[in-house]
């Protein structure tokens, strides 16, 4: 099984096959416009800029799980990406990452990929950590999704290559973009 099973629906209500991106590298995050980490949509979309051309992607998938941080609809949500980051990247319908009723995708995702933790080697890492366990416990057990922003990387044949947390940021991980592209 690979992420080429999987239908999603775009924002504007379309649902698609993620097959039409057989023989891309995606980048698929959850998002949410509202969240302090919000300010990582400028670098995703200079990684989407810089790199589309030669097969890159991400699928945006806003979410509201996690402190309310992306309250508005979809028509809001969208418009509110383009105005005030300029996304141009595509942006798919809310949907739940995590709990009793997540996507299918990020069921998979996270089956696939497990939560790892977070780098507590950095300031964001062990604040993040430290945030979690302390505020919301139940959201750091186990594999799922932890917070807005997290990020899978998936290669050209729909095999997902990693996770990344909330707390790395979009630039780190260009040089595993690039070689996957190569």
């Amino acid at each position: 099984m690979s992420i080429y099973d999987f239908q999603v629906t775009k924002i504007s209500g379309q649902t698609i096959d993620l097959s039409i991106y057989l023989g891309k590298v995606l980048l698929i995050v959850n998002t949410a416009s509202k969240c302090s980490y919000s300010r990582q949509f400028a670098d995703l979309q200079k990684l989407y800029d810089n790199h589309r051309e030669q097969g890159f992607e991400i699928l945006g998938f806003p979410c509201n799980q996690f402190n309310e941080k992306e309250p508005g609809n979809n028509s809001e949500v969208q418009e509110y990406c383009e105005g005030h980051f300029g996304v141009t990247f595509p942006l798919f319908e809310k949907v739940e990452v995590r709990g009793q009723n997540p996507h299918p995708l990020f069921g998979f995702l996270t089956k696939q990929a497990p939560f790892q933790g977070f780098d507590t080697q950095t300031v964001n890492g062990k604040w993040m950590q430290n945030f979690l366990q302390e505020k919301y416990p139940g959201l750091y057990t186990g594999h799922g999704i932890k917070w807005n922003f997290t990020k899978f990387l998936i290669d050209r044949n729909g095999q997902i290559q990693d996770r990344y947390e909330t707390t790395t940021e979009p630039f780190e991980i260009q040089s595993a973009i690039e070689a996957l592209l190569e």
